[in-house]
């Protein structure tokens, strides 16, 4: 499978070429545009019959689909055009025998030999950032596309590192991370407009959105008019 990322990094779409048995799995709603040449399975499982309702439950609770979208090409030299719901990057990751933990929402699609998972990061860590209980969890080898709200980038990790919390993408599983304050009382945190951070820790990389849909929501919701 071959791949090219077009209209980055505010509006991107990804354009795979696919031959004849070539898979991807893709998220509910990704697909744009295809060839004739596909044959298209939703499933509650992973490719090849791994998972079920169970893994299928813990993906909605991840912020992603019950379901999953199988395409596979039936002829040679078939295109697919997969985008994500909100404007955004495409990143492509080379997914080589590792895991990558995903914030809800971003993973995209992703190669057969990949598993998809979802990790439990606490109930702690859960209330106090904001986000889902559960993360995506990809492991395996293959290729991998995630997606952001604004335009992704890379940051290698070593030590420790700070992010607010509706910035993260996705991250390394040698990385760890805590919930705390932004500032040195909490008070001067929340009253500075930052509030509660995730502080990452360890060496790995972390890839970061440079916006964050519950912010645009904030100051988009007061300027839509009541229906």
């Amino acid at each position: 499978m071959q791949h090219q990322l077009l209209a980055q990094p505010a509006m991107s779409i990804a354009k795979l070429s696919m031959q004849a048995g070539e898979s991807i799995t893709c998220e509910v709603g990704a697909m744009i545009a295809m060839t004739s040449g596909f044959s298209v399975e939703t499933t509650s499982r992973n490719k090849g019959g791994g998972g079920g309702i169970a893994k299928g439950l813990k993906r909605m609770f991840a912020g992603e689909n019950f379901f999953l979208n199988h395409f596979t090409a039936t002829a040679s030299d078939q295109t697919l055009m997969i985008g994500p719901g909100l404007l955004g990057d495409i990143m492509h990751y080379p997914l080589a025998g590792s895991t990558l933990i995903v914030q809800g929402s971003s993973w995209l699609a992703s190669a057969v030999g990949i598993e998809i998972d979802a990790t439990w990061q606490g109930f702690g860590k859960a209330l106090f950032s904001g986000e889902g209980m559960f993360w995506v969890k990809c492991s395996g080898s293959g290729d991998l596309f995630l997606n952001s709200f604004g335009s992704i980038y890379q940051v290698n990790v070593n030590g420790e590192y700070v992010v607010d919390t509706g910035h993260i993408v996705a991250f390394d599983d040698t990385l760890q991370f805590r919930i705390g304050k932004a500032g040195s009382s909490l008070v001067g945190s929340i009253l500075g407009g930052e509030g509660l951070v995730c502080k990452f820790s360890g060496q790995g990389k972390l890839y970061c959105q440079s916006h964050n849909p519950p912010s645009f929501g904030k100051l988009l919701g007061p300027k839509l008019k009541a229906r």
